[in-house]
């Protein structure tokens, strides 16, 4: 009979894959350059991506090059379009993104195929600790956005939410729960009013 193999977790070292695996980011995180450098690129990036992009396709290339994965060519972002890291965001194919939309993707954001998402809508997939000695600390929460979403104007997302399939979020929602699939949600805080 063998002897047990001994497995011990290993903790993810690498300031990434802390923030990826939910850990809360602190400036006095020895990796926080390390971190900051990437913010600093990626608004580098946007800005340009913003200002020289004269076509869907090169808005496209250049968000590629920004969160590191090339995106289908059946997706479509209309700047401006602006993320404060890029790195944890995930779009499937078929994707429509408005004008003037932010990501703020420190926490992650998945968007399945298909996902139609309105003019000024807001992800952020970050927050902050209501204690006020530790408020600079952010808290990453993922938001995933199911197969066949509609995210209407305006709307926002906040941190930890996944929108079911086929549902829809109305116009200036703010939306702090999971939406459950095929339904719509809408108002402040967003509440399902309607079953499809």
């Amino acid at each position: 009979m063998s002897e047990p193999v001994n497995k011990q977790t290993v903790a993810p070292s690498d300031i990434f894959e802390r923030l990826r695996a939910g850990e809360l980011l602190r400036k006095d995180d020895p990796e926080y350059g390390k971190f900051a450098e990437v913010v600093s690129r990626t608004i580098r990036l946007c800005v340009e991506m913003n200002a020289t992009a004269t076509s869907v396709d090169q808005v496209r290339n250049q968000l590629s090059t920004i969160i590191g994965v090339e995106i289908d060519e059946s997706t479509a972002i209309f700047p401006p379009f602006h993320t404060n890291l890029g790195r944890f965001i995930r779009l499937g194919k078929n994707i429509f993104i408005n004008h003037a939309c932010s990501f703020l993707d420190i926490g992650g954001i998945t968007i399945e195929d298909d996902v139609q998402i309105g003019p000024r809508v807001n992800l952020t997939s970050e927050n902050h600790p209501l204690d006020p000695t530790d408020r600079q600390t952010l808290i990453p929460r993922p938001i995933v956005i199911k197969r066949n979403a509609w995210i209407g104007a305006g709307s926002t997302i906040l941190p930890g939410v996944t929108i079911g399939e086929n549902a829809v979020v109305a116009a200036g929602a703010v939306v702090s729960r999971d939406v459950p699939a095929n339904t719509v949600v809408a108002g402040v805080p967003a509440k399902v009013v309607k079953a499809l």
